[in-house]
């Protein structure tokens, strides 16, 4: 980024600073910036911190639980039925059946347990929901994630369930460069034959935009640190 740009970007509204941004990513790889969503993350954050950004246009949010969400959102996406709402923390297999009914996209589907359930869920509700497998890219213990050497496996089982997996979601160790994590879930992505790929946030999602990313993941970015 070019230090005009930076000034350029202190000066807009943090939405409009992340697009341009975004922009200028996918610009320098080649790509269209309508070919990358923007994921608002909203979680904890109040509806009063919401609106701003829907009024601004911003039509994509994300958020970690589905209690949380089933509090919030409803009554904003009947005053404006064009939001999406994606699903991109950990889902327990007991709250599938919610979050079928009330998440546009589901970026956490680990493991077969999962899997099953969302199949009953999606059959029961006449509804199929996108899906990401989120991979446990850097092998780390604390992490949920599917395994790198499962993803083909559960993706197997996914398609056999008539489920529409749409791509891979990582979320990469902590304080190193994200870029060669970015690199291998493409590379993953692309020998399991999907295009989509949920990665990037607040801090690297212009490397992620330039590796491939076709959805990003921000929040404190476009809201402001979390208090606390």
């Amino acid at each position: 980024m070019t230090a005009a740009s930076h000034l350029n970007d202190l000066a807009l509204p943090p939405l409009a600073a992340i697009r341009a941004r975004i922009a200028r990513a996918a610009a320098l790889a080649g790509r269209k910036a309508a070919d990358v969503t923007l994921v608002a993350i909203s979680k904890t954050r109040p509806a009063e911190a919401i609106m701003p950004l829907i009024g601004e246009g911003q039509r994509v949010f994300g958020e970690n639980r589905v209690q949380e969400a089933q509090a919030k959102w409803p009554a904003l996406i009947e005053a404006h039925p064009d939001i999406r709402l994606h699903l991109v923390g950990q889902l327990q297999s007991n709250k599938a059946e919610d979050a079928v009914r009330l998440f546009d996209a589901i970026h956490s589907l680990d493991r077969p347990s999962l899997l099953h359930a969302l199949a009953r869920a999606m059959d029961k509700a006449g509804r199929r929901v996108p899906l990401f497998v989120q991979v446990n890219i850097g092998a780390e213990d604390q992490k949920g994630g599917c395994a790198i050497a499962d993803v083909p496996g559960l993706l197997s089982e996914a398609r056999a369930a008539d489920l529409p997996v749409e791509g891979l979601m990582c979320v990469p160790p902590a304080g190193i460069e994200a870029a060669p994590f970015f690199a291998l879930l493409g590379k993953i992505a692309a020998d399991n034959g999907l295009s989509g790929l949920s990665m990037g946030m607040s801090e690297d999602f212009e490397t992620a935009v330039m590796l491939g990313a076709t959805h990003v993941r921000i929040g404190s970015a476009l809201f402001g640190a979390r208090a606390g």
